[in-house]
């Protein structure tokens, strides 16, 4: 019996060096692209040091903008950069689904965030005519949807990573090539390192793929001499223990002594359900009638998965080939086909048929596990309008997804930061507890507003002051509450805060803060601020 056939594996990088600015780009209306183009542009992302570059466009790139650059830095090469916010959720939101897109060219793929995707191509390039018509394939079909890739074939994913960021365009490793060969001349950042790992290298003398490969003793025909090369090296790196940190770990996965362990992504199936119609629609019943057959087919579905549905399309498609969407969010999971029903009700009011609609599609693109229920007491809360979920759909639906919120503590001791808005029936995070009660005002501004203090006592608080326009002479005060700054998190120049609770003579009870302390260093005189209103 003949031994089975192994073939060579095969791995595809593609490397979306321009992910984020094309997908700014191709959000634009087609009619305004060019004037963007031409404008220089930075997609910015804010930090506790003020908003810095994520990415620029090639106008802004000539302009001097540079990944990391800090927005004032580059704002002082460039006064005219435009600054739009950097979107990377929905930068790894694109990426999975490209991921997923790229499977037309092997059985399975994988992320390489954040700009990256890895395709096991083994065994598929004669589909193709070849390899590097598989390569011109892959460049092809991204061009076509507006998006700059580069990609590379190799033996492993990391000489294929190294290939398509830092090799030749379309650079491809055949199978019986010595990656230490046709690799050499990589720089040592071809092996997906941190940057202070490469700093470090860089510092040893150590620029290219060859010179690490050297003194690791990669290749030399004595083990004893490589074990002892690797040992001095590792000794300066024996605390590493990520990946991105161990350039011998990541040599080794390069030349595929040492596996890379993956993981592919695998396509979720979202329930779906719908209806192509013999004659096209116009009537509102008759299409209040059509949804209702597809909740009834939606629910089935849930409950055959175990699943209720927590985000629901509902797309029509009219006879002249527009496509109308309506989309709600449910508070909690569910599979009640008469509260989809009403959902949808207020959402179908505004809908035009024109000539009619042909098809009627029904979506649950976000589903979470729903055991089943005792249906007669959950029917009874919802026929009674009790159930706390139906009630805050039904306002969601009325007032938008994101009106209906509830405050939850977080985790800092800055007021500001101290609270924030989720959703309504989201799991609170863990208690971080609170301030003693009375100590902080039921009422905090949005923004702290500056007071103009007429007369400060030797005690640090303001007897007299002016705010919107009125003066009010102070009769009580309590405090000071000292508050300093995040260091984590913040600048080292940001200055502490002492907080006072003080009366008017009017009866009016405020927060106020003094923003520094007199000779601390971080600034001039101490500035004074109104943060909240005691009821």
């Amino acid at each position: 019996m003949s031994p089975p056939l192994v073939l060579p594996r095969r791995i595809l990088a593609i490397w979306l060096a321009r992910l984020s600015v094309d997908r700014w780009r191709l959000a634009l209306a087609p009619e305004e692209r060019a004037a963007a183009e031409a404008t220089p542009t930075a997609l910015i992302a804010e930090t506790a040091h003020g908003p810095r570059i994520a990415d620029a466009n090639d106008a802004g790139r000539a302009a001097g903008a540079r990944a990391g650059m800090l927005l004032a830095d580059a704002r002082a090469l460039c006064p005219q950069l435009a600054a739009v916010p950097a979107d990377p959720a929905g930068d790894l939101a694109a990426l999975e689904k490209l991921a997923l897109w790229a499977q037309r060219w092997g059985p399975w793929s994988a992320m390489d965030p954040p700009d990256g995707v890895l395709v096991d191509v083994t065994g598929v390039s004669h589909l193709f005519g070849g390899e590097e018509r598989l390569l011109a394939d892959v460049a092809r079909a991204f061009a076509a949807r507006g998006l700059a890739v580069r990609s590379a074939l190799a033996p492993t994913a990391g000489a294929a990573w190294a290939l398509a960021h830092h090799g030749p365009p379309g650079a491809i490793l055949a199978p019986d090539t010595a990656p230490l060969d046709a690799l050499a001349d990589l720089p040592v950042a071809a092996l997906r390192l941190d940057d202070d790992v490469l700093t470090v290298l860089r510092r040893l003398g150590i620029k290219r793929l060859g010179q690490l490969a050297g003194v690791s003793g990669a290749g030399e025909d004595d083990p004893c001499a490589e074990a002892a090369a690797r040992d001095a090296l590792a000794r300066r790196f024996r605390n590493r223990r990520s990946p991105a940190a161990n350039p011998l770990l990541r040599l080794d996965q390069l030349l595929g002594k040492v596996p890379e362990p993956l993981l592919p992504v695998i396509a979720q199936v979202m329930p779906m359900v719908q209806r192509r119609l013999m004659e096209p629609l116009r009537h509102r019943d008759l299409l209040d009638q059509v949804v209702a057959d597809l909740a009834h087919d939606m629910v089935r579905s849930l409950e055959a998965r175990g699943e209720g549905a927590r985000r629901l399309e509902l797309a029509l498609w009219r006879v002249d080939g527009e496509v109308l969407l309506r989309r709600i969010e449910l508070a909690a999971a569910t599979r009640e086909a008469s509260h989809m029903l009403r959902l949808f009700a207020a959402r179908l009011d505004d809908v035009e048929a024109g000539f009619g609609i042909e098809a009627v599609q029904l979506r649950a693109s976000w589903s979470e596990p729903l055991p089943l229920s005792q249906a007669d007491l959950d029917a009874a809360a919802e026929q009674h309008g009790t159930s706390l979920a139906a009630c805050i759909d039904r306002l969601g639906v009325r007032l938008g997804p994101q009106a209906v919120t509830r405050p939850v503590m977080r985790a800092s001791h800055i007021p500001e930061r101290a609270q924030s808005w989720q959703r309504p029936l989201d799991p609170l995070p863990p208690g971080q507890g609170s301030p003693a009660p009375g100590t902080r005002p039921i009422k905090l501004l949005d923004r702290a507003e500056p007071i103009a203090v007429l007369y400060a006592s030797p005690d640090g608080y303001p007897q007299r002051f002016r705010w919107r326009g009125a003066v009010r002479e102070v009769v009580r005060v309590e405090g000071p509450e000292r508050i300093a700054p995040e260091w984590w998190r913040e600048r080292s120049s940001v200055r502490l805060r002492d907080y006072y609770r003080i009366e008017d003579a009017a009866g009016g009870r405020y927060w106020i803060y003094r923003q520094g302390i007199a000779g601390d260093g971080r600034g001039g005189v101490p500035d004074w601020f109104l943060h909240g209103i005691f009821p």
